[in-house]
């Protein structure tokens, strides 16, 4: 029987020649990962057993992102936990204040994942590193803390559902839309468990910000993973960014799949997750009149320069929305300067939006853009869920960097079109 991609990973990682789904095996990491949330909670953890030093100080990243900058006391003592702990034990990827970033954007950007990789990460998101061939999840605090002890961890072969994905998508259609549409045809769980595998000629017409964003909100389906093949953009962004070695794994032809979906981008249209699921889709022509209070661009999911790209040519040259609180975050310093070189920051700014620092602060309704009752916000993130920006009463809807900057210069969920683009 043979392999799917995520499968033949992890066999490598195991010292297998071959795993079947369900078997459960004990794989070799070659990265583990925490933020200002979940890292000090691995660290008490090795405190409690006493178990002083890591596996490999090269193979551990911590990036304080989800409160920094520090909101109060108490982020303010997580960040410090983890500063500590990497001081003592010469953690090499530590980053913060200054060469920080949103830990799923920065990764990639820092050369620390590449194809063939297994990664860990006490963060759900983790599944990002999908784009570039590797198979990255999400775990909890605990199995980080094992993780940065042993260098290994547990897991159960997940099987796999396939998407092939075919022809090219539309003006204004991102990889946002791709993933939201998806996930709003199969559910959020509708992958459990299960690897998302991506393949197709149509993959061609993605860029790497598209993958990264597809990969991230694999978990919003449920999946263990996402993963898409190794192509030339893949080795274009590898060799641009890192000095690993890789290693490309490729489904047998034979591999089983639960289930196979044909996506044809070229039919898909701007796509927008109503509260309070990723799953409550509709295309943007189906959007009756819904005034919006906040539009979010940035996060893991939707920060990166081509979506910054994005956003400033459908807002250069026009004005907020009266009244409306437009707050935009690139995901790390390297792109926060390059939108400053383009002048993407300079259209954002005239047009009447702010440009936060690098956080994940709004996405989880942390800091620097909570919602009141009653209020609605337009964002680029990758959840919705009740109260995930602020208070139980509000509302968030998804959608791509395109929409989001259209919705912020009407007032209401638009898509470019309306405003003649």
């Amino acid at each position: 029987m043979g392999m799917t991609m995520t499968q033949k990973i992890l066999a490598a990682h195991a010292g297998l020649n071959s795993v079947t789904a369900g078997q459960l095996i004990e794989a070799d990491l070659d990265l583990v990962l925490g933020n200002d949330v979940t890292a000090p909670v691995a660290i008490h953890e090795m405190e409690k057993v006493n178990k002083k030093g890591v596996f490999d100080k090269d193979k551990i990243a911590l990036v304080p992102d989800h409160f920094t900058p520090n909101k109060d006391i108490k982020s303010a003592e997580h960040c410090k936990c983890m500063r500590d702990f990497a001081s003592e034990f010469e953690i090499t990827n530590y980053f913060e204040i200054g060469e920080m970033g949103i830990e799923h954007a920065l990764l990639p950007e820092k050369g620390l994942v590449v194809a063939g990789d297994v990664v860990i990460g006490a963060d759900s998101h983790t599944c990002t590193y999908g784009a570039l061939g590797a198979f990255s999840t999400g775990v909890g605090s605990t199995d980080m803390a094992a993780g940065m002890v042993t260098g290994k961890a547990w897991f159960k072969v997940p099987s796999a559902l396939k998407f092939e994905l075919i022809g090219k998508p539309s003006k204004w259609v991102s990889g946002k839309d791709v993933i939201l549409h998806i996930i709003g045809m199969i559910g959020v769980d509708g992958a459990l468990y299960k690897s998302m595998e991506f393949v197709g000629d149509g993959i061609a017409n993605l860029s790497m910000d598209d993958r990264f964003t597809m990969a991230n909100m694999a978990i919003e389906a449920g999946a263990k993973n996402g993963i898409f093949p190794v192509d030339d953009k893949a080795v274009e962004y590898m060799k641009e960014h890192s000095k690993k070695e890789y290693i490309m794994y490729y489904a047998d032809e034979d591999a089983e799949y639960d289930e196979t979906y044909i996506i044809d981008l070229s039919a898909l249209k701007p796509t927008v997750a109503f509260p309070h699921l990723p799953e409550n889709t509709k295309t943007i022509d189906e959007v009756d009149e819904i005034k919006i209070d906040q539009v979010v661009i940035g996060s893991c999911t939707n920060g990166r320069i081509d979506d910054l790209r994005i956003a400033a040519k459908v807002m250069e040259g026009k004005k907020v929305a009266k009244g409306m609180r437009v707050i935009i975050f690139p995901a790390t310093q390297d792109i926060y300067l390059q939108a400053l070189e383009e002048g993407l920051l300079t259209t954002f700014i005239k047009a009447g939006a702010v440009v936060s620092t690098p956080t994940c602060g709004p996405c989880l309704g942390g800091h620097m853009g909570i919602l009141a009752a009653g209020e609605r916000a337009v964002a680029t993130t990758n959840r919705n869920f009740v109260g995930r920006m602020g208070h139980v009463d509000s509302e968030v809807y998804l959608a791509s960097p395109a929409v989001a900057a259209a919705s912020a210069i009407t007032g209401r969920i638009s898509g470019p079109g309306e405003l003649g683009l």
